[in-house]
């Protein structure tokens, strides 16, 4: 076999900031339980931003620096679809050809964690994308099968959404409910996740939710994915208006994760509220502390899900279940721009890297 048949193509982080730089090298070859994929399809996350600046923002001139935790050179991307095609010794249920969506979010198998069903929370992570090679690449290396699902006829550059943009919605979201049928739900943010969390809440719970978006460009696409009431939240009588019409909401998702976002969920909570923090967007907020019991308020913070989650969620998707978010394909060559753009704010949706 010639060099050109076992080349590997990636855009690899070099230096935390700096442009993604382009990598032939040779493939790897899977051994014991590892899957080899083609890559097809890999999606484009804030998360991947902030892995390529090194840090989240903390507020107050603060940073969590992340880089310790991430060896470099490395290449991004954790939405990955793909096709297999070679397989380690010990594989016994997926073969070359098998289309299949990755879930990235791998922890050491061993701890309490990961026992439990929880490997996005282990604290030995092996996540793809992270500590590991992942999708900004022509091939990625799966260290095992079970993080392997089957996407049956959805189109791969959504199937790939499902791994972290459509799992943190989804698993956001279910950290949400039970919500009757009169309780009011408010998402915060229409962005990629966002979109996603409105989809599965009209078309799985059949809860057509409040958006809260100060981006006026994204309105449309939240009323297509089934709003009830898009708002903006910087408008002076916005909690009132909000309060007036509900009586305070039950719960609110927010994907964005800043002080006003925030500040203006818990204005919005009624007494034994929820409110459920995904974005990274970052910035600390004050709390009053007596409130919290006095109103009986509940915040948790959610992180992607677990592979079960993960599962149920494409279970969902090859039964139809679950509507398609907007998406716009580059080339693998873009990878860079794209991050650029979503630092801008200028994606509405997903990019999902075609190799």
């Amino acid at each position: 076999m010639n060099e050109l048949a076992t080349a590997m193509r990636s855009f690899m982080m070099t230096g935390f900031g700096e442009p993604l730089r382009e990598q032939i090298g040779k493939r790897p070859e899977p051994a014991g339980s590892e899957v080899l994929l083609k890559v097809d399809a890999c999606g484009v996350c804030h998360s991947d931003l902030h892995i390529w600046e090194g840090h989240f923002d903390l507020g107050g001139g603060r940073q969590l620096d992340i880089r310790q935790g991430i060896g470099l050179p490395r290449t991004l991307g954790h939405e990955i679809a793909g096709t297999v095609i070679a397989v380690g010794p010990d594989v016994q249920d997926v073969r070359p050809g098998d289309r299949r969506v990755v879930y990235p979010w791998i922890g050491c198998g061993e701890c309490a964690r990961c026992l439990a069903g929880e490997e996005q929370v282990c604290a030995n992570q092996r996540n793809l994308g992270t500590r590991r090679d992942g999708g900004f690449a022509s091939h990625v290396l799966v260290p095992h099968e079970r993080y392997l699902i089957h996407f049956g006829r959805v189109r791969e550059e959504l199937a790939c959404t499902y791994a972290c943009s459509g799992l943190t919605a989804y698993s956001a979201l279910n950290k949400a409910l039970p919500l009757g049928a009169k309780d009011p739900l408010v998402i915060i943010g229409a962005g990629g996740v966002g979109l996603s969390a409105i989809n599965l809440a009209r078309s799985v719970h059949g809860i057509a939710p409040i958006v809260a978006e100060i981006d006026r460009t994204k309105w449309d696409a939240a009323h297509a994915a089934g709003a009830s009431q898009v708002l903006d939240p910087r408008d002076a009588d916005a909690v009132k208006q909000l309060l007036g019409a509900t009586g305070g909401v039950a719960a609110v998702v927010d994907f964005v994760g800043a002080p006003p976002s925030v500040g203006f969920a818990m204005q919005t909570l009624r007494r034994g509220g929820r409110l459920v923090i995904v974005g990274l967007m970052g910035g600390s907020i004050e709390l009053q502390l007596p409130l919290l019991p006095i109103r009986a308020l509940s915040i948790i913070g959610s992180y992607v899900g677990s592979l079960e989650e993960m599962r149920s969620l494409v279970a969902l998707a090859r039964e139809g279940r679950v509507p398609e978010i907007p998406v716009q394909t580059r080339g693998l060559e873009e990878a860079q721009r794209t991050l650029d753009d979503l630092k801008l704010g200028k994606v509405v949706g997903r990019v999902v890297l075609r190799p």
